[in-house]
């Protein structure tokens, strides 16, 4: 058994958003065509199962259709996280049958709350996306809320409202305690972060019958993800430090990388297991 099972390829660092706990990459030069197949080509090689293509906003990248059908072709479960602006009914039309799953951030449960962090607008956009992939229903959704001072309240409103949604397709929804880890050395984690015991508050106060809702604390997070950088580098994340070991593809021993990091293999492959893809039939 392969000690990653998911890999997230960051293949841009372009987004239409500015959120203040990213921690994607910023401002870095992606890697050309044959690089990113490259990559993908050694990430099905390394065993592992799944691939995240994630950004910034993957949907900036104009051959992001071309990855998507070389990881299929590869045996890779697909996965797509992008912020929702950009999704098209032409895009799924045109790659949705090898999509397994599309990741769309919620900040609020009205753009009033969502534009405390993302752009005004943000959460229409999202609602749209969410109504062209239930045109789509064998792709998976996973809905996913950074918990912030901002929007702490209005978590329980954004259940109530992916409940009360007709969703064909499998809805999955995970709630992150934002992470104090940024590229962007000047932002004031003060003023966004809910400390362990208002997360875990928070956590106790919801249930629900019809949603899974995965709840995804500071610890959860951390050494959590394998990422290869927009420009080829391999990065585990560890605390609020990106930690890069190198291009991805010039690493000969993965495994003694993951060891150096420190990566936690048994937290890694939990996580990955919160979501799996159903059998046909199933």
């Amino acid at each position: 058994m392969a000690t990653v099972a998911t890999f997230d390829f960051h293949v841009t660092s372009e987004c239409s958003q500015e959120c203040a706990y990213c921690w994607g990459p910023q401002e870095i030069d992606a890697v050309d065509t044959d690089t990113a197949l490259a990559i993908v080509a050694k990430i099905a090689a390394s065993g592992a199962t799944r691939i995240v293509f994630t950004g910034g906003d993957p949907m900036k990248r104009e051959d992001l259709g071309v990855l998507i059908h070389a990881a299929k072709e590869h045996g890779l479960e697909v996965a797509l996280s992008t912020t929702g602006d950009l999704l098209s009914a032409e895009f799924l039309e045109a790659h949705g049958a090898e999509i397994d799953l599309v990741s769309l951030p919620l900040d609020g449960s009205s753009d009033e709350v969502s534009a405390r962090t993302k752009k005004t607008g943000h959460f229409d956009a999202v609602m749209a996306a969410l109504d062209l992939l239930a045109g789509h229903p064998g792709i998976d959704v996973k809905v996913a809320t950074p918990v912030t001072r901002h929007n702490a309240d209005d978590v329980p409103n954004i259940v109530t409202l992916l409940e009360s949604r007709y969703q064909p397709n499998r809805l999955f929804y995970n709630v992150f305690q934002a992470f104090p880890r940024s590229m962007d050395a000047g932002v004031a984690w003060d003023d966004l972060i809910v400390t362990d015991s208002e997360f875990a508050a928070l956590r106790s106060q919801i249930e629900s019958d019809t949603l899974v809702i995965n709840w995804l604390d500071h610890d959860t997070l951390d050494r959590l993800y394998v990422m290869v950088f927009p420009d080829g580098r391999l990065t585990v994340p560890a605390g609020s430090t990106f930690c890069f070991y190198g291009q991805f593809l010039e690493v000969d021993d993965l495994e003694e990388v993951l060891v150096r990091a420190e990566f936690d293999t048994a937290k890694h492959r939990r996580h990955a297991e919160g979501w799996q893809r159903e059998s046909p039939g199933g």
